[in-house]
């Protein structure tokens, strides 16, 4: 962890939210006039979408697992030396991952490059920042077969977590509407990864240091039939402290109407204030880590 240079990475499953808490970040470096370098999940993954798409079927065909939660279709170490150096100098690299044509026309402007949806932009130095900003999937993991330990790096830490159901019924509507998949096809992705989430992602949130989860009022007991995301009148959003824990409870809970804490290092907030928690608890720690920077 660096005090010079500081790392915040925001960490959660496919489907889970993390641009909520990627939005929340973006306002309060606005305000305190911070510019991040940022880093996207996706660009750590180790294949571009055909020869992902490839390795998938050859996987299948020998009955064995593979999917963009686990070891083999991410470069955990590089996520980690990235860390490891940014807090120690400030620099590293930093490539993008195209998702759209808008993304690849911005990105070959900019790089005189000729990419497509579904590859990586070249390696490229980080531009100067005060602080490193990443949200994807594995901000907090570690695989002890690789001796991979990216969690220890971060300086903030934080997990998005729907309760699981949630999850999947967020994961499932946002991929048949904004991706064009089958609901078979969705629920057969979250089968196929469902080993990997268990041993990659999930363990990630013993490390974070604050865990925001999303918990609905409504019955999602079959998230494959659902078809409707509880909104957030419908949430509560349980709000965990691993660490950061010197927090004004009585204040956070006087600016934060119905909140109440059900342990002494959870807080619980109605659903649609969530993004105010989520300020009011973040802007504080990033105003902090900037001023251990002077």
């Amino acid at each position: 962890m660096s005090q010079k240079y500081p790392i915040v990475a925001v960490t959660g499953s496919s489907g889970a939210g993390t641009t909520t808490v990627k939005n929340a970040f973006n306002d309060i470096f606005r305000r305190e006039a911070i510019t991040p370098a940022v880093i996207e999940g996706d660009s750590f993954h180790a294949y571009e979408r055909q020869e992902m798409k490839q390795k998938m079927a050859e996987a299948e065909e020998r009955g064995k697992n593979f999917s963009h939660f686990g070891p083999e279709a991410n470069h955990f170490a590089k996520l980690e030396e990235l860390f490891k150096t940014y807090g120690e100098t400030g620099t590293g690299q930093r490539r993008f991952y195209i998702h759209s044509e808008e993304e690849a026309q911005e990105h070959n402007e900019r790089l005189g490059t000729d990419k497509g949806p579904g590859q990586f932009t070249p390696w490229e130095d980080l531009p100067p920042s005060g602080l490193l900003f990443y949200e994807g999937l594995h901000g907090g993991v570690a695989d002890a077969e690789q001796g991979v330990d990216v969690a220890k790096w971060v300086d903030l830490l934080v997990g998005v977590v729907p309760a699981v159901n949630l999850e999947w019924i967020q994961k499932i509507s946002r991929d048949c509407q904004e991706r064009g998949y089958k609901e078979e096809q969705v629920t057969h992705t979250i089968l196929r990864r469902m080993p990997d989430y268990v041993h990659y992602i999930t363990p990630q949130f013993s490390r974070t240091h604050i865990n925001f989860q999303r918990v609905p009022l409504v019955d999602t007991s079959n998230p494959f039939v659902a078809r409707d995301i509880p909104t957030p009148d419908e949430s509560m959003v349980v709000i965990h402290f691993n660490a950061y824990r010197d927090q004004d409870w009585p204040w956070l809970m006087s600016m934060i109407p119905g909140s109440f804490m059900s342990r002494p290092t959870t807080l619980v907030v109605p659903g649609p204030k969530m993004r105010l928690a989520m300020e009011l608890i973040l802007t504080p720690i990033i105003e902090q880590m900037m001023g251990l920077r002077a």
